[in-house]
């Protein structure tokens, strides 16, 4: 799979190639981020707020969530997702384009991208706009946990919810599906652990609203429910 990317200079110290910022198919504007319903594929950068606009909409979209209590987490392993990062789930945008899936989120959200020498997959450096926290975060593969991954719908949080008893292969689909991915600061990401949205919301309170709707928009797709105080409490982000 080609990525589109401008030649900011054509190489930066010890050899990386330094760019300019890089777009996926979807359109992708590396610097800012994208309101959740301009992004129904999660192919376009980060997570922007929802306009007063389509709060209607939002919470029309959560209100049709089918809701239960938290099953067991018994059984729960990350190996039951597959292996981390893997570029061979097949159902989801960007598998098998020979970048592993963590790169390809760094690759989405990211600008003044650095590749490692000889690569257009491995990120070795980047400026981050990260949604959780309304900060930008200039990050080194040296210092790799300051930016995590989030699953927006955590894994463990969807196997309570009845993802344990799916095929491996669509428990794969979720855990490298680019709609339920957000690079973001790795503080905000290991505090929030397996929480839904009744006891974690993002630190910034002007993206709230678009990550219950990002949440529910990942649930919607992959039929699952969410406990009825996620739902009320997703609701309450925008303004039910």
């Amino acid at each position: 799979m080609l990525i589109r990317r401008k030649l900011f200079s054509a190489a930066g110290p010890a050899g990386l190639v330094l760019l300019a910022g890089c777009s996926l198919p979807g359109g992708s504007s590396a610097v800012t981020g994208t309101d959740p319903f301009d992004n129904p594929n999660g192919l376009r950068a980060g997570l922007a707020p929802v306009t007063a606009e389509t709060e209607r909409a939002a919470r029309e979209l959560i209100d049709g969530l089918a809701t239960k209590g938290r099953g067991t987490k018994t059984g729960y392993d990350r190996d039951e997702f597959g292996y981390a990062w893997m570029d061979k789930a097949d159902g989801v945008p960007l598998a098998r384009n020979g970048c592993d899936t963590r790169n390809d989120m760094l690759r989405r959200d990211g600008h003044d991208l650095r590749y490692r020498s000889g690569s257009t997959c491995v990120v070795v450096s980047m400026k981050l706009p990260d949604p959780y926290t309304g900060t930008t975060i200039d990050w080194t593969k040296q210092k790799a946990a300051e930016v995590q991954i989030d699953h927006v719908v955590p894994l463990s949080y969807s196997w309570q919810m009845g993802s344990s008893r799916w095929s491996r292969s669509k428990r794969q689909q979720l855990a490298n599906d680019p709609l339920n991915l957000l690079p973001v600061q790795g503080r905000a990401n290991s505090a929030k652990g397996d929480s839904g949205p009744a006891t974690w919301l993002p630190p910034s309170r002007d993206i709230r609203c678009a990550y219950a709707v990002r949440f529910a928009q990942v649930a919607r797709k992959y039929a699952l429910p969410v406990t009825p105080a996620d739902k009320k409490a997703m609701l309450r982000q925008c303004g039910g």
